[in-house]
């Protein structure tokens, strides 16, 4: 992508498909060609001019709006044109050949996914942490990882980053100002206070990891697996908490054979729910099949619901098949997935005694009447580690915790150096050195190519 960064292009901006209103976008040096030939006249700059868009023979493709950004007051910071048709999509389709064919002189082509809001990002229009906000406020399934997203967009997550990274600075220059002058040896850095600085700057990174992890947690959501032997209310609970009647419920057991799932939210965070089937020995080769399409669920989820029935849990045959379920879990799924003991159907079996199991978060409830559901929905928040308000958290990526707990790592490191006085402060500097990087590997002002190609190439064309 970046050697074809100079390359006019354009693309159609709006969502395929047929619209009230469709957008072709241009960008680059043939954005002046373009206007002249499928405009026919010159446009005032960002003023929005209503004419027809002409066709290489002078007939008219469509009329619209068309308008002119000259550099570098645009979105991409280059000369951009944006025609503004009726949303057919063969119009915008005849639309961008005749752009295309207008700027084919000067090597236009059809944009790449996210080519425009990358060259944002290299014209310095933004950040990459706000390039990506762009992306998630697109692709947000919920209102508060839109208004996340939004706060994103507007720099707030990248002005945390930045005062992170200019107290690292000074910090930095504290201790290489020693490095320099070793006759003032470790009295200049304690005269400094750069013990207090540093950690000060843990203190706020803290900070911002939590609220990192937070806006994390708006875009990813978790994946909750229901699991548990046939016939224990798991499709009831999929559709209580979903809202809907999303799976079959009947009274035979095995009649889910295969994964249903569903994204619900929860005080704004999205829990991608998945029903399986019942774990049970089958000699029904369908079956079968669903069940180890169940354990692959289970094995890659972040929390798992282990649903028992209150109204079998005596019978020795459920018993003994609920502690090998219990044991199966315990053997595939790494130690750090909360597994929940859910037991269902308390309308029916209002007395019965819950048998605690060690190390287990317990919920009773009833998938049919709802009674004890707001308990799960709570428990399943806890799980996830959600602590903050949507209101106050900026979006984030997986990217950019792991990127702040590398910084954690390091400053912990230089803090254990400057425990040992001046002989490790240049392991110290290194250490701070490495910290910086990692801050600007969220914004980009230190990245790899590879790191780009990746980010942009999940955004839309047009975009």
């Amino acid at each position: 992508m970046l050697a074809r960064h100079n390359d006019p292009i354009a693309a159609i901006a709006t969502a395929p498909g047929r619209g009230a209103v469709g957008i072709v976008r241009v960008s680059g040096a043939s954005v002046a060609a373009v206007i002249e030939a499928v405009c026919g006249r010159a446009l005032k700059p960002r003023e929005a001019t209503y004419l027809p868009f002409r066709a290489a023979d002078g007939s008219a493709i469509d009329q619209g709006l068309a308008i002119h950004f000259p550099a570098p007051h645009s979105y991409t910071g280059e000369d951009v044109l944006e025609l503004q048709a009726h949303g057919g999509p063969v119009v915008l389709q005849l639309l961008l050949a005749r752009c295309l064919e207008a700027g084919k002189a000067n090597g236009m082509r059809v944009a790449e996914p996210g080519e425009f809001t990358e060259r944002a990002f290299l014209n310095d229009k933004i950040d990459l942490a706000q390039a990506e906000a762009i992306a998630d406020l697109i692709d947000a399934s919920t209102e508060a990882a839109a208004r996340s997203a939004s706060r994103s967009l507007a720099g707030e997550f990248s002005g945390e980053i930045h005062a992170l990274r200019d107290a690292l600075i000074h910090l930095r220059m504290l201790v290489e100002a020693t490095l320099d002058f070793p006759e003032e040896e470790i009295d200049f850095l304690q005269q400094a206070d750069a013990k207090g600085q540093l950690e000060r700057l843990q203190q706020t990174l803290a900070r911002v990891m939590l609220r990192a992890r937070q806006g994390a947690l708006l875009r990813e959501g978790i994946k909750v697996v229901i699991a548990g032997q046939p016939n224990a209310g798991k499709s009831s609970l999929l559709n209580a908490l979903a809202g809907a009647e999303l799976a079959i419920v009947t009274p035979v057991a095995g009649t889910t054979r295969d994964v249903v799932s569903q994204t619900i939210q929860i005080e704004g965070v999205p829990l991608h729910v998945i029903d399986t089937a019942g774990l049970r020995d089958s000699q029904d080769a369908v079956e079968k099949i669903g069940i180890e399409r169940a354990w692959g669920q289970i094995e890659t989820a972040d929390a798992v619901l282990f649903l028992h029935d209150l109204t079998r849990q005596s019978s020795p045959d459920y018993l003994c098949g609920d502690v090998a379920v219990a044991h199966a879990l315990a053997t595939r799924l790494p130690r750090a997935v909360p597994v929940i003991d859910v037991w269902n159907k308390l309308d029916a079996a209002p007395s019965a005694h819950v048998a605690r199991v060690a190390g287990h978060d317990s919920i009773t409830l009833s998938a049919k009447t709802g009674a004890g559901l707001g308990a799960l929905r709570q428990k399943l928040l806890d799980v996830a580690g959600w602590q903050s308000a949507p209101e106050g958290v900026y979006m984030a990526r997986e990217r950019h915790v792991h990127a702040l707990r590398r910084v954690e790592s390091h400053l912990m490191e230089a803090g254990a150096l400057l425990a040992q006085r001046a002989q490790a402060l240049d392991l110290m500097a290194e250490e701070l050195r490495l910290a910086q990087n990692c801050l600007n590997e969220i914004t980009g002002e230190f990245n790899s190519d590879d790191l780009l190609g990746v980010i942009f190439s999940s955004f839309c064309i047009g975009k």
